[in-house]
């Protein structure tokens, strides 16, 4: 129920929160999160040592919460987020710029199992093995699960408009780190370049009923995005917010 929840927010225009986790595996960690405060966790196994099965247990803790676990792959290969999605309620992958390898993934997310000839007749020509095929695929394997390319190069803005016409496209993320990297401005997260692109961004994708939003580390940037229309918010992630909140805590303790 937790990633149709999610998916349905997406496609009714709703605006959805969320945040990484990083590095917590361990299950307990999701009795903390306060009731209501989050719609989806995204576990990563981009930029760690970890593996995507690492973070099963944490899916059912989280789906047992109502929050939808959605995972950002390292791979960029179709294979690799059929297989994600057969596990987790929806796939996040990375530096997604040109509108076939869009494609590609997206059939790889939300067309399981269709492989090969059968999936390409699908992809060119919407030809179906048969009705009893489309059915399933549709409205049983892949009915809840959500597909989110990122958005992290000028390649793929420039793409955008066809990339968020591709249907089961619900919505895409921008990491700042690689984008601002490739516009030449790293780790600027406040220059007016960035901002003027996400806001670019989030109005292309409103265009198409597609949810748009960026991964920020503090309240403000994440804020001032909320109000350029972002409708997928993705703030901090666990270790951040540990680090914040001891920082915080020992910062007024010690000064007694």
């Amino acid at each position: 129920m937790s990633a149709k929840i999610l998916k349905d927010k997406l496609i009714k225009g709703d605006r959805v929160y969320g945040t990484f986790f990083q590095h917590a595996v361990v299950p307990a960690m999701v009795d903390f999160i306060p009731p209501g405060a989050l719609d989806f966790v995204i576990v990563t196994e981009e930029h760690n040592s970890l593996a995507m099965g690492d973070f099963l247990p944490m899916k059912h803790a989280l789906n047992a919460k109502g929050i939808a676990c959605l995972v950002r792959t390292h791979s960029r290969d179709p294979d690799d987020v059929s297989k994600a999605c057969d596990a987790f309620d929806g796939v996040v992958v990375p530096y997604v710029e040109e509108v076939a390898h869009a494609k590609a993934l997206m059939a790889a997310a939300l067309y399981r199992p269709l492989k090969g000839r059968a999936l390409q007749r699908v992809l060119e020509r919407n030809e179906w093995p048969s009705a009893a095929t489309k059915e399933y695929v549709t409205n049983v394997r892949c009915k809840d699960t959500v597909f989110i390319p990122m958005i992290e190069s000028l390649a793929g803005i420039e793409n955008l408009d066809a990339i968020c016409a591709i249907p089961g496209v619900h919505a895409v993320f921008v990491g700042p780190n690689d984008l601002t990297t490739t516009m030449g401005i790293p780790n600027e997260y406040d220059h007016k370049d960035l901002i003027a692109n996400l806001k670019k961004i989030i109005d292309i994708a409103d265009r198409h009923h597609v949810a748009a939003g960026c991964w920020f580390g503090k309240l403000d940037q994440s804020i001032r995005t909320i109000r350029q229309g972002a409708r997928l918010v993705v703030y901090s992630n666990d270790s951040s917010m540990l680090k914040d909140a001891v920082t915080s805590a020992f910062s007024e303790l010690k000064k007694g």
